[in-house]
Formats: C-alpha cells, structure tokens, sequence
C-alpha cells in the first residue's frame, strides 16, 4: 500500500509537469488562450451560480458549476493543444507518419513503404477499411510514388479495397489535422482475421522500413538519404 501511494505521488509531479509543458507549447502558438481558457470557465461557473442563486441553491450550485466549469475548460484546452500541435507539425517530412502512429486500435501503420531522394514518401496503413496509401511532399511527385504502391497493393493483395491520401493544404488533398477522421471514414468492409492476413502478406513482402531505419515522428529537415539507397518504387 506505501509503494502504491508513493509511486501515485512520484507520478503527480510529472503529470503536472507535462500539462504545464503542453501549456507554454501551446500559448506559444495561440495567444488567444488564456483569453479563452478564462472565458469558458466564468462563463459555465457564472451560469450554473446564478441558477442557484435564483432556485436558493447557490452553493450547491456554485459546487457542481465550479466542475463543470473545469471539464469544459480542459476539453477546450485539449482540442487547443491539438491544434497547436498540428499546426507545428503541419509541412514536415514524417509528420504524417506521427499522425498515423496514433490512430488508434485495429490499426497497422508502416511508415515509409516508399520514397525517394527529395523526400517525398509513402506511408501505408491497413485496418478494416482495408490499406490507406499516405503520402505526403511534392504533391506531383507524390502521385508517381502512390501510382506504383498502389499498383504493387493491387498485384499482392487483389482482393482489399486500396485507397490514397495525399497530406497537404492544397486542392484535393488532406490537412494533417484532418488525416485520422478521414480515415476512421472510410466504410469498413474487413473482418479482423482479413485485416491480419493482409497485414501478414504485406510483411513477407518486405517494404523499404526493412532495409534502411528511420527514425519516427517527423525527419530533421535537410537530411539526405545516403548514396546508393533505396529508389522511390
């Protein structure tokens, strides 16, 4: 029982720690939301106290609009975050890739199935929906990349729906804020055991993850992949 407490007070800290480390990355790129944190909690509080001052509750009142006012405050500061975040992530190599790692169970991502020396790539996700080609740089490089996966998808696995995705700000493509919704939409036609002998057939074929390591999340801008390596397929 005093491991449990002391592990639950080692843990404390660096939770704290880490939410007011989001914060200061957060303010950094929306100056707006210590306007908007404040604004959402008196505004819920406000409400819920003067209910009570008028049905003669107020501290009941003020008790349960003090929690909501903080639930709501942290929802708000939570999709701040998340804005923030993708706005810092949006346009670097790898980004994507970051995005994809976190899209949530019944999902397999590998990233950089594909790529070549002006670091355009591909990544490739399978779940229910079937494979989800990703592709994210120049987008008429990007085309040439997605055109041969997708070729190669559909020669090894004939029988599961492909589809692609190109991450950017530009007509017809996707932002990077919006790349897990859009998959999550895509309608879902697999079972588990199809997604998982897709899955296997894809690894025995081997992808270009296997021959040379990356490192995840996004890649250092300027970094050049070595002479004689792997071409965009």
């Amino acid at each position: 029982m005093a491991r449990s407490d002391s592990a639950a007070d080692a843990a404390n800290p660096g939770r704290l720690k880490q939410i007011a480390l989001t914060y200061k990355m957060t303010r950094k790129a929306d100056k707006k939301i210590d306007l908007v944190l404040a604004g959402v909690f008196l505004l819920i509080f406000g409400v819920f106290l003067a209910i009570g001052f008028l049905i003669g509750h107020p501290v009941y009142l003020g008790i349960l609009g003090f929690v909501f006012a903080l639930l709501a405050t942290m929802i708000v500061f939570g999709r701040r975050a998340e804005r923030a975040a993708f706005g810092q992530m949006e346009g670097q190599p790898g980004a994507a890739a970051a995005v994809l790692d976190n899209i949530g169970r019944g999902w397999t991502t590998t990233p950089a199935v594909a790529m070549n020396r002006s670091q355009d790539v591909v990544h490739r996700a399978v779940g229910k929906a079937g494979i989800v080609l990703v592709a994210e740089g120049n987008p008429n490089r990007v085309k040439s990349l997605l055109a041969a996966e997708k070729k190669k998808m559909n020669r090894i696995v004939a029988d599961v729906p492909v589809h692609d995705v190109i991450v950017g700000t530009g007509e017809g493509q996707t932002e990077l804020k919006k790349l897990r919704t859009t998959l999550l939409k895509y309608p879902r036609v697999l079972t588990g055991p199809q997604v998982t002998a897709t899955t296997d057939r894809l690894r025995a074929m081997g992808d270009l993850m296997s021959n040379m390591p990356l490192p995840k999340g996004p890649m250092p801008k300027g970094m050049k992949l070595p002479k004689g390596g792997p071409k965009a397929r």
